[in-house]
């Protein structure tokens, strides 16, 4: 299935200004989804734009400090690992608001129930963490992830609807380069998620 041809035909609000997944798959073979912020500010660095997008750069990085070796966005769909933002438009300067979160969670909650085989859910930062908090107050009357500085909770064992879920932090942004610290904590995660999910 095409996952772009389905949200346009299922989300009542679509715009043609969203930036989603323009990927075919097989929607049985997922089993881990990663949700990072918002897609890039330049199209052309979103990850499904191929190799030589700046999300793929940064993808890879950390794919490879978790000890494996990403050739292409393809690698992650035949592992079973979907990657989508909360919000589907370029944030507009350095916070997402809150009502843009709440604004995109219709798509949010129609690219998480597409998958029935779904093991872990990554949360790439806190506008990621945020919005899966929403969803689960909303649909099982709280949230999963404490306001707490990720660093701290980050080992804690957390569910969704029996879906395990990993607060990290966001794999797609300039700072991803220069703060060590939480490269070594991402690539962390990924092994842990690709551990108890494939």
């Amino acid at each position: 299935m095409n996952i772009l041809k389905y949200l346009k035909e299922n989300i009542s609000n679509f715009s043609d200004e969203f930036i989603v997944p323009n990927i075919d798959l097989d929607k049985n073979k997922i089993k881990i989804i990663m949700i990072g912020e918002a897609p890039p500010e330049n199209e052309n660095d979103y990850l499904y734009n191929g190799k030589n997008s700046f999300n793929f750069e940064t993808f890879s990085t950390a794919f490879s400090n978790a000890g494996i070796d990403l050739k292409n966005v393809e690698d992650l769909l035949k592992m079973g690992i979907y990657y989508t933002t909360t919000i589907k438009i370029p944030k507009e300067g350095y916070i997402v608001k809150t009502k843009t979160i709440k604004d995109h969670l219709n798509i949010l909650k129609e690219e998480l129930n597409l998958f029935d085989n779904l093991k872990s859910i990554m949360l790439m930062g806190d506008v990621a963490i945020k919005a899966l908090n929403y969803i689960a107050k909303e649909e099982v009357g709280e949230k999963i992830i404490p306001n707490i500085s990720t660093y701290k909770i980050r080992n804690n064992e957390y569910f969704f609807k029996n879906i395990k879920v990993y607060p990290s932090y966001s794999i797609t942004g300039k700072n991803f380069l220069i703060e060590k610290s939480k490269r070594i904590m991402i690539s962390e995660d990924i092994k842990k998620c690709l551990n108890s999910s494939l």
